[in-house]
């Protein structure tokens, strides 16, 4: 199972992901949306914003998300980490339901470049 820090980890590996990617990717990230991610299996929730191209991590906490950010995504660490490493395909993950995502229409339309 995966450890907090690394699923830290690979969520700022996941932003410096997104700075280097081409511009298709960029313009997709390129929103200002407030940002959740459930690690399920640790019961911990990051926190933060996508702006600018980049994901910023300003908080963790215990539990579910508190607050409904406008993007909002759920999997376990594990599932976290192999998915920034290139090892579990999103679009896979999601269908399956590995991996929640939700957000607005609009972003999904946006996010859905990324995947």
């Amino acid at each position: 199972m995966a450890t907090i820090e690394e699923c830290r980890a690979a969520l700022d590996q996941l932003s410096g992901n997104l700075a280097r990617a081409d511009e298709g990717v960029r313009g997709a990230a390129a929103l200002d949306r407030s940002l959740s991610c459930h690690i399920t299996d640790l019961d911990r929730t990051f926190t933060g914003r996508l702006d600018g191209g980049r994901i910023r991590v300003d908080g963790v906490a215990s539990g579910p998300p508190r607050t409904k950010a406008e993007i909002r995504l759920a999997m376990t660490g594990d599932d976290l980490v192999s998915l920034v490493s290139g090892e579990l395909n999103f679009a896979r993950a999601w269908a399956s339901g590995r991996i929640r995502l939700e957000a607005g229409f609009r972003d999904l339309l946006r996010l859905r470049t990324m995947l």
